[in-house]
């Protein structure tokens, strides 16, 4: 691991080169994608989906304005004149870099690097997403919101278990991180599928996975990661709010659902083109779960990233929270603390909920675990690791649908359990806290003014829609 931040922090200071040719620091690991991709593609052996000719030795066989002439010839062979994963990946793909020098001298520095280890565990990821998460917390740019960071990703799949065999899906894929996670996973407890027969293992490398993207750049990286690790199942670009979204629901059921959708509200504040949701809103959080749940199979289960506005927002969003205590087994929520997304103020939880046999009654009790309170402030100098989840995965228990005995602590714990009547007594609201947070008001601990602006402002929008709401009640109460 160690070497691995090493290969980034070299790769990441690479994009210096590219500062005389204009190219921005997310166009640079854009960029910087392609040719890690054909790099990686080589180190790992996986170069049999590109053809010959057009691999990384060719490339790197190459000097000053021939080698900038057959890098764009490159994307245009590999974009149209290939099949299935590359063609996915180099389709409509271009550089950013005009001048040759500038290209040689990172295709030098990237051959010059020791890939040994990167190379014997497949840190593949962990390079794409050091990348992304420099690109994220550097240049502020509110990318790394959307950045979960990898011990809280390897926890949720510790926790649901994911089982060779099962259809797991991420609606809000970005660079695979919960795919790759998940299948590490299930390759660690088949010593890489080879306790599998052959038509398990095919169904594990072309079928078991599958996921969905909007961002073309993300996409690209999101099959790269995926290809390099093995992976060659669907990895969609399109809009889970749109019509593949409501085909997945409706005819693609998951066993296992893992995801960290986008935060914020629909673009234009308009509601999405799904017309399945039985609660339309604006609001992307709450469609995604909407979508999560319907898009389960009975006994299925998820593990959900969600902001603390799903927990409470009123009217609508109580509405869907009732619906999914309904229809799901809402067994836990875990409190998760603030300052692991690069957005500062943004407060997170992680839902775990398995779909019930029927639409009725299936969540009697939540289970919430505070690992918010009282936590220290991560970043940097404290970074977020493995071991911050251990008692909270200990607590959970073995059982992946959350039917392990559990205990609960108490108003001085960080584990209670809240029965239904209690949360329909709250008008649904599970924003649940009870210990004192001794740094809570501490003014180090605030954010920015422009994120306070911001936070102040998605406040004022939910007010002025349950005003609208409640005018619209009284309205037609009074007709």
């Amino acid at each position: 691991m160690a070497q691995t931040q090493d290969i980034v922090s070299k790769l990441w200071n690479l994009c210096n080169i590219l500062k005389d040719d204009g190219v921005t620091y997310h166009e640079y690991v854009t960029e910087l994608t392609f040719l890690l991709f054909l790099k990686m593609a080589r180190e790992t052996k996986k170069e049999d989906g590109i053809p010959k000719g057009w691999r990384w030795a060719d490339l790197e066989a190459k000097d000053g304005v021939a080698m900038l002439t057959f890098y764009k010839e490159l994307f245009l062979h590999l974009g149209t004149k290939t099949k299935g994963r590359i063609l996915e990946i180099f389709a409509d793909a271009g550089t950013t870099i005009r001048q040759p020098k500038h290209l040689k001298e990172l295709i030098t520095q990237i051959e010059n690097i020791e890939w040994f280890e990167a190379r014997e565990e497949g840190a593949l990821a962990d390079l794409y997403e050091g990348l992304l998460e420099k690109n994220a917390s550097e240049t502020k740019s509110g990318a790394g919101q959307y950045f979960t960071p990898r011990p809280l990703i390897d926890c949720m799949v510790a926790v649901t278990k994911p089982q060779p065999g099962e259809k797991i899906h991420d609606p809000a894929a970005g660079t695979a991180g919960f795919i790759i996670a998940a299948d590490r996973a299930i390759k660690k407890q088949t010593h890489d599928l080879s306790t599998l027969g052959d038509k398990d293992v095919r169904f594990q490398i072309n079928d078991a996975y599958l996921g969905v993207e909007l961002v073309p750049d993300t996409h690209r990286l999101a099959l790269m990661n995926a290809m390099l690790h093995g992976i060659l199942s669907p990895i969609l670009l399109a809009d889970t709010m749109g019509g593949e979204g409501e085909r997945i629901a409706r005819n693609d059921k998951a066993d296992l659902i893992l995801t960290n959708p986008p935060f914020g509200t629909k673009k234009g504040g308009g509601l999405p083109a799904r017309k399945d949701f039985t609660f339309p809103t604006s609001n992307k959080q709450f469609c995604f779960l909407q979508h999560i749940y319907r898009s389960m199979s009975p006994g299925g289960r998820a593990a959900v990233v969600l902001p603390d506005n799903v927990l409470f927002e009123e009217n609508t969003g109580a509405q869907i929270r009732a619906d999914l205590m309904d229809k799901c087994d809402l067994h836990t929520i875990l409190r998760l603390p603030t300052g692991i997304f690069y957005a500062q103020g943004v407060k997170t939880n992680v839902l775990f909920f398995t779909r019930g046999k029927t639409d009725k009654d299936n969540t009697r009790a939540v289970w919430v675990y505070d690992l918010r309170a009282n936590m220290p402030a991560f970043g940097k100098r404290t970074p977020l690791t493995r071991e911050h989840f251990a008692p909270f995965e200990k607590a959970c228990g073995p059982d992946p649908l959350g039917k392990s005995k559990r205990h609960d602590e108490g108003e001085t714990g960080r584990f209670r359990r809240f029965d239904r009547a209690h949360i329909r007594d709250r008008g649904e609201n599970l924003d649940i806290a009870w210990l004192k947070d001794d740094h809570a008001t501490s003014h180090l601990d605030l954010p920015a003014p422009e994120k306070l602006v911001t936070a102040i402002l998605e406040k004022i929008s939910i007010a002025a829609r349950e005003m609208t709401a409640l005018e619209r009640e009284l309205a037609e109460g009074g007709a």
